[in-house]
């Protein structure tokens, strides 16, 4: 069964949020000053368990889902992690199973992670220079960790990519190290806009790094081919380095969104969809699961959340809505 929004947008692409902790504080998503010793983060009660998120994720494939993506918060910090994905990888009809890490703890758990059906991941990493990255995640983790799980993770046969955020008068002078850097190891690096998504990192449109911005640096320094689409909705605009099979993206939702294709539905680590990164509202999953609904009753919520949906944020983006409207935080939504 597949079922489309408001827009004839179709269900394909579910992003599950397993945690809202992680082990860094970057400046650009979860700033120290916010996110204290005393931050009052979920309690495990409060956490969706591996049988609700499985119960879930088998009524969204039913519905159309082919694509399940892991997020946090950092998901590697979710106890038992590997079982879960096992259950996500038994689901009939389920094609594809990805997560996103910063992978601090990808070296020693890669191979874990592969065997339990895991077959891609992306790691967030926005800078090679070691000061500069310390600087950004805020917490003293070295390039060297990160690299390493990367190459642990190639090693096992997980399909990698790298994420890197930029950002204006950060790190945009690591454009091109990073592209020389994956380049030759034939890992593909995706550029991401600077995002409004949550209140707390200081957004605005001054420090946005667009997509054409980048292009130019990369240009002067590669060869680039355009590379259609594999499918519908995806979120990456690809290009390929003449001469190899080795690609390189760019996530672009502010200066060229793409709200008209999108088919992703989100559910945050406390059990609430939310069927737009921007979103502020969401409808809790984890109480309607415990209340003790049947599966078909479960199907049909679902279906009426997104026939329902509407979502275009960043296509409606102006300065004033940017800043003004009351977004939820991404370490909880989960990207």
């Amino acid at each position: 069964m597949s079922i489309t929004d408001k827009f004839g947008r179709p269900l394909q692409d579910l992003r599950i949020s397993v945690t809202d902790r992680c082990n860094f504080r970057c400046t650009y998503c979860m700033p120290k000053e916010i996110f204290g010793k005393d931050y009052p983060f979920l309690p495990k009660s409060q956490l969706l368990s591996f049988e609700e998120i499985e119960r879930i994720a088998k009524s969204f494939v039913n519905l159309g889902v082919k694509k399940i993506r892991l997020t946090g918060g950092e998901p590697l910090l979710r106890r038992d992690l590997p079982d879960l994905i096992s259950r996500l990888s038994a689901i009939e009809g389920l094609k594809d199973i990805g997560l996103t890490t910063n992978a601090t703890l990808l070296e020693k758990m890669a191979e874990k992670l592969k065997e339990a059906g895991l077959k891609r991941i992306n790691v967030s990493l926005d800078a090679l220079d070691n000061p500069l990255f310390q600087s950004i995640n805020d917490s003293g983790v070295s390039t060297e960790r990160v690299l390493k799980g990367i190459e642990q993770a190639v090693q096992v046969g997980l399909e990698v990519k790298v994420n890197m955020v930029v950002k204006k008068g950060m790190n945009e002078h690591e454009i091109v190290p990073m592209a020389k850097y994956f380049k030759d190891k034939g890992i593909t690096l995706r550029y991401i806009e600077f995002m409004d998504v949550g209140k707390t990192n200081g957004w605005d449109f001054s420090k946005v790094v667009t997509k054409k911005e980048i292009y130019e640096q990369l240009s002067q320094h590669f060869e680039m081919e355009p590379v259609d689409p594999g499918y519908i909705g995806e979120v990456a605009k690809r290009y390929r380095y003449v001469g190899t099979n080795t690609e390189v993206g760019f996530i672009t939702s502010v200066s060229e969104s793409f709200c008209s294709t999108c088919t992703r539905a989100r559910i945050a680590a406390d059990g609430k969809l939310y069927t737009c990164l921007f979103a502020n509202k969401g409808f809790d999953f984890r109480e309607f699961l415990r209340s003790g609904v049947t599966d078909v009753e479960l199907a049909d919520q679902i279906s009426a959340i997104w026939s329902k949906r509407i979502d275009r944020y960043s296509d409606e983006r102006t300065e004033e809505s940017a800043r003004n409207k009351d977004r939820i935080e991404m370490s909880y939504i989960g990207g």
